[in-house]
């Protein structure tokens, strides 16, 4: 089993930028594909990134594409969301996920491991 735990969530003003980050602990989150979702009030949950275990393949929805950045340290089981030029439409609680497909992650299907998520609000 994996436990997940998001960190870096707050309150930014418009134009600004959070970097989140997931721990991953118990077995190794190396051996994950690891992605980011979030769920704005009144709205689905959404796909945001993915990044493959090795790091070297990302995947972002349109809407964030130029402005965040995935990334991982698997000596540190983390993974990260550099996000920039926030916007008030990303005000949403953003959850970090874990699978053994990226392509399940990249697709916005259901993840086999979750984070309990962090609140991100941007002000405008």
């Amino acid at each position: 089993q994996v436990q997940l735990v998001e960190s870096g969530g707050g309150l930014v003003q418009a134009g600004g930028s959070l970097r989140l980050s997931c721990a991953a602990s118990g077995r190794t989150g190396s051996s994950y594909a690891m992605g980011w979702f979030r769920q704005a009030p009144g709205k689905e949950r959404e796909f945001v990134a993915a990044i493959s275990r090795n790091g070297g393949i990302t995947y972002y929805t349109d809407s964030v594409k130029g402005r965040f950045t995935i990334s991982r340290d698997n000596a540190k089981n983390t993974v990260y969301l550099q996000m920039n030029s926030l916007k008030p439409e990303d005000t949403a609680v953003y959850y970090c996920a874990a699978d053994g497909s990226l392509g399940v992650l990249k697709s916005g299907s259901r993840a086999t491991y979750w984070g309990p998520g962090t609140q991100v609000t941007v002000s405008s």
